[in-house]
């Protein structure tokens, strides 16, 4: 009886020392940045500007830490590779359409975040299907998305706080989102030429992935 006891007891201790190896810091600032986004929304579009943008902030600024405390404490987990980037398209998506309704000098710029997310998104979804992985985001993907949240944050500030002149506002507003919507599409021709890489290659084994093993893996506790 003992004997057995102390087998339980054994098998429920190395039990414990198994976890999923998804349940890392950086995956939850991901699904922190997904939860804010309704947040952002509501208070933006109730006027509570102040409110808006510290949850704003506070999205960006868990984008920013979530890499480096990846790889800092070595949590880099391929569900993480595919989380953060959709934190960010949906982050993004729901900002633009949020501020367009408000500026509708942004549209065009909505369309094509639109239309670039969308055309990644499928693309993902089909590299999933063929047991294929996308890639992880990028510098420039990470530079467009800076430059995003800037334009918007510039249009916000002149119209909402500072009051600028009319035309200052329209010549300052007109060449941030230039410079963003050209970036983006730069962000795009990079991207697709990885993708036509990865589905080019099928014996570089790097982008291989069986999606339902790699979410419930476990691994030892240190």
């Amino acid at each position: 009886m003992k004997e057995r006891d102390f087998k339980m007891g054994f098998k429920k201790t190395e039990d414990r020392r198994l976890h999923n190896k998804n349940l890392t810091v950086p995956n939850a600032m991901s699904l922190f940045r997904i939860l804010v986004i309704p947040f952002f929304a509501y208070f933006f579009l109730t006027d509570n500007l102040p409110a808006a943008i510290v949850a704003l902030a506070l999205s960006g600024l868990s984008d920013a830490l979530d890499g480096l405390v990846a790889r800092r404490f070595n949590q880099i987990t391929e569900l993480g590779k595919m989380l953060d980037p959709f934190a960010d398209k949906l982050t993004q998506g729901t900002v633009a359409v949020c501020i367009a309704i408000r500026y509708p000098a942004i549209c065009p710029l909505l369309f094509l975040l639109v239309i670039k997310e969308l055309v990644m998104l499928c693309g993902a979804v089909f590299l999933l299907r063929r047991g294929r992985k996308p890639c992880a985001s990028k510098w420039y993907g990470k530079v467009s998305t800076t430059l995003f949240y800037v334009s918007i944050a510039l249009i916000v500030v002149m119209d909402g706080f500072l009051q600028v002149p009319a035309e200052t506002f329209t010549l300052v507003s007109n060449i941030a989102l230039v410079v963003t919507a050209a970036f983006m599409v730069y962000t795009f021709v990079r991207y697709f030429a990885i993708f036509r890489q990865i589905l080019r290659d099928p014996d570089d084994h790097q982008y291989d992935i069986n999606l339902p093993e790699e979410l419930w893996e476990k691994k030892q506790k240190p």
